[in-house]
């Protein structure tokens, strides 16, 4: 597990009062409702929630995708839905299925954001292309692939690859190892982690897979009844009485999840 976050370290995301409400056939749907949650600045914060609590949505609203119906969201001191274009390369987002265009090649995936601003010559975007393929651990070989030849783990590795070619402070992850062997997902997390702390990294994670959940979060924050809950460190969160939290963490698949955690935190000369 990543080390305990700075409690004093400036906010990041600052979400106040919002409210996500979708009209559907039965009349207004209310995802969140008075929905608050700050993020630190070097944290790994993780949301978890039941279907249908608007993870994904929340997430898209930090990017600047999609607008809360009411309520703020201020990422890096300004509104999300006002970030410029230079703003918003400050924010790096991880899709789940990777999202790669299937007609670039691996490095041309990696270098549109950057051409897309259109402030660097081409060498140097090709140059910065290949030193963020090389960080997540795939070689120049592999620079002229289709997305088709890749596998899955490389397809996450690419698309990681183009959420930081503009070197964002804030990185957002939609289920980073869905889909992914138990292998394959491990050497994944190693890579997450590594690059949070070499980079120094804010990182804001949907996931569904505890062991990704417990081997990255430095926090986690449930949303539950329209609303986070509760967030803070693992062990607090699991400590919380909610019937949600209770089922998800206290499962057959959370238990051994929080056992391999336990055995982590104990030093080799006492096993």
């Amino acid at each position: 597990m990543i080390d305990a976050p700075d409690v004093h370290a400036p906010t990041v995301v600052d979400i106040r009062k919002l409210w996500t409400v979708f009209a559907s056939s039965r009349g207004e749907q209310v995802v969140h409702r008075d929905l608050d949650l700050a993020i630190r600045r070097g944290e790994v914060l993780s949301l978890v929630g039941g279907s249908g609590t608007g993870k994904t949505v929340l997430l898209r609203q930090i990017l600047g995708l999609e607008h809360p119906s009411r309520g703020d969201v201020t990422v890096l001191g300004q509104p999300a839905g006002r970030l410029s274009a230079h703003a918003a390369a400050s924010v790096g987002m991880l899709f789940q299925h990777g999202a790669l265009f299937s007609a670039f090649s691996v490095l041309d995936n990696i270098a549109f954001p950057l051409r897309e601003l259109k402030l660097l010559p081409e060498a140097l975007i090709r140059d910065a292309a290949l030193v963020k393929l090389q960080m997540v651990g795939l070689g120049p070989a592999h620079a002229n692939k289709s997305p088709a030849d890749l596998s899955g783990g490389m397809i996450k590795r690419v698309a990681l690859a183009r959420a930081l070619i503009m070197d964002p402070p804030l990185l957002l992850l939609d289920e980073p190892t869905a889909g992914l062997d138990p292998e394959s997902a491990d050497g994944f997390c190693t890579l997450l982690r590594t690059l949070h702390r070499e980079l120094g990294l804010t990182v804001v994670m949907v996931t569904h897979d505890l062991d990704t959940l417990f081997d990255l979060s430095t926090r986690i924050a449930v949303l539950a009844d329209q609303r986070v809950i509760v967030a803070g460190l693992p062990r607090e969160v699991i400590a919380h009485p909610h019937p949600f939290i209770q089922q998800y963490f206290l499962g057959g698949r959370g238990r051994r999840a929080m056992e391999a955690l336990h055995e982590d935190d104990v030093p080799d000369s006492q096993r």
